[in-house]
């Protein structure tokens, strides 16, 4: 193949990753907590490009197109007032510690209800961590109140304080399923001025205008593009034709 086609299919690769990331962005503009991600490329080099130059033909190098990697911007999103005691949002940088059959996992949605067993647990049922294990609530109590600090206090007792942690570099983190982040560096405790705020949620971060715009543009892209390889293989498939026409 031509390495006009090749460097037309590698960026069409790129494309079509950076759309399915966009979707997925968009389709979870209502999940709490949800962080949008983007897409990094950057251009490979490779060499295989003849050019006629005298006194002898050399190589140049061709720049393809290479799907680096996924980034997750870890910005703060808006946070919603619910009125129900059971939820927290994360006011600054740092995360809630959940307890998953694979480990401890992280994660800033805040929805949290109460399970069977009085134990203080995500929307997905893991039991979320305070600073000296589960959070365990009785049946009977009343009046549950989340301080500042993460301080889960009752009418009479307080029945303990949830772990807040973070991380030193986003690129430590790595996004599994039901809204959580798992990650092989150790944690490090939140900072004081990270705030606890009961009866709230952390909306999506995602922009929905933002993310509409760059679906538009790279869906123009990809047509372009697909539209722009088609015009070569016909130039290339008329060039054929026209020498196999020439009287021998």
């Amino acid at each position: 193949m031509e390495n006009t086609l090749l460097v037309g299919l590698s960026r069409q690769i790129a494309l079509r990753r950076e759309l399915d990331v966009i979707a997925n962005n968009i389709a979870n503009i209502g999940t709490t907590g949800f962080k949008a991600e983007n897409v990094l490329f950057e251009e490979q080099l490779a060499r295989g490009a003849r050019v006629d130059h005298f006194p002898a033909p050399q190589d140049r190098r061709v720049s393809f197109v290479l799907d680096r990697e996924t980034r997750t911007n870890l910005a703060q999103g808006p946070l919603s007032h619910t009125g129900n005691s059971l939820d927290a949002a994360i006011d600054g940088d740092g995360f809630f510690v959940v307890e998953t059959p694979q480990g401890e996992r992280y994660t800033r949605a805040g929805g949290f209800s109460i399970s069977t067993a009085g134990e203080l647990v995500t929307p997905a049922g893991y039991r979320v961590l305070g600073n000296a294990g589960p959070i365990v609530l009785d049946p009977d109590d009343t009046e549950i109140t989340i301080a500042l600090d993460g301080t889960v206090s009752t009418r009479d007792e307080e029945r303990g304080q949830l772990r807040l942690v973070r991380f030193e570099d986003a690129s430590q983190l790595n996004k599994m399923g039901d809204n959580l982040f798992s990650s092989e560096a150790a944690p490090l405790p939140a900072e004081p001025r990270t705030r606890v705020v009961q009866g709230s949620i952390e909306k999506s971060n995602v922009q929905a205008v933002v993310e509409m715009g760059r679906m538009i543009e790279v869906t123009r892209a990809y047509t372009s593009l697909a539209s722009l390889m088609s015009r070569t293989e016909e130039l290339r498939r008329s060039a054929i034709e026209r020498l196999a026409d020439v009287p021998m």
